[in-house]
C-alpha cells in the first residue's frame, strides 16, 4: 500500500540549501520525493510504502546533520566531516594519515576517528586542499613508495613547495634513496624519523631567513 509522508527541513541559509539539495540528490532513496523550496526551509513529500518512507526519512535526516557539521562549527571550533564526503567532492582521494598530517603541519586542530574527520579548516578549504593533495600525489606516486609520499605531501602542501623539491631535500639530506630494483625512492629511516629531520632542517632555513 502506497503511503504519503511531508516533513519540513529547517535551513539557516542558502548556503545550507544547497549543499543539502546536492548531497539529497546523490542519494538513492527507495521512495519517492518531491522538494518544494521556500525561503528558509525544504518541505519534502515522501511517497512509497511505510517501510520505505522510514527507510528514506532516516537517510535524509542523516544527510541534514552531515550538512550541518560540515557547515557550522561546534563550540570548539570544530566542524565534522565524513571522510568519504570530502573526497567525493574534491574529486579525487590520498590516504587519510597525508590528510591527517598536513592538517597537523598546517596547525590546523584534527582529530580522525576512523570514519569522521573534525578539525578547524572550513569545508570549501578543505576540499581545496584534498584536491592539491591529490594533484601532488599524481605527480609522484609512480617514483615513489606510500611510506615517503606520507612525508613528502604533507611538507610540500604546509610550506608551498613543489613535491619534487622535498623529494631531492629528502636524497639531499640522506633520508631517501633511489632503489634501482624498484625504480622507485624509498625512506632511509621510518617516517616519523625523517619527517622530523625534514621539519627540523626547513624550520633551520626559515630561520637563517
Amino acid at each position: 500500500m502506497v503511503a504519503k509522508k511531508v516533513v519540513v527541513i529547517h535551513v539557516r541559509d542558502d548556503v545550507e540549501k544547497e549543499e543539502f539539495m546536492k548531497e539529497l540528490q546523490k542519494l538513492r532513496l527507495p521512495a519517492f520525493i518531491y522538494v518544494h523550496g521556500k525561503l528558509n526551509s525544504l518541505k519534502i513529500t515522501v511517497q512509497g510504502t511505510k517501510d520505505e518512507i522510514r527507510e528514506a526519512l532516516k537517510r535524509i535526516r542523516d544527510v541534514q546533520h552531515r550538512v550541518r557539521a560540515r557547515l557550522y562549527a561546534n563550540r570548539r571550533g570544530l566542524y565534522r566531516y565524513s571522510v568519504e564526503d570530502i573526497f567525493r567532492e574534491a574529486g579525487t582521494s590520498v590516504s587519510t594519515q597525508i590528510l591527517v598530517k598536513t592538517l597537523e603541519l598546517e596547525d590546523e586542530t584534527v582529530e580522525f576517528d576512523g570514519r569522521d574527520l573534525k578539525t578547524s579548516l572550513p569545508w570549501e578549504d578543505i576540499v581545496g586542499l584534498v584536491r592539491s593533495l591529490g594533484g601532488m600525489l599524481s605527480d609522484i606516486s609512480f617514483q615513489t613508495t606510500r611510506q615517503i609520499r606520507e612525508v613528502i605531501l604533507p611538507v610540500a602542501a604546509a610550506y608551498s613547495l613543489d613535491p619534487g623539491e622535498v623529494l631531492d631535500l629528502l636524497v639531499k639530506l640522506g633520508l631517501a634513496e633511489y632503489k634501482e630494483d624498484k625504480f622507485k625512492y624509498e625512506l632511509v629511516k621510518n617516517k616519523e624519523q625523517a619527517l622530523e629531520k625534514l621539519l627540523k632542517y626547513l624550520k633551520g632555513e626559515a630561520d637563517e631567513d
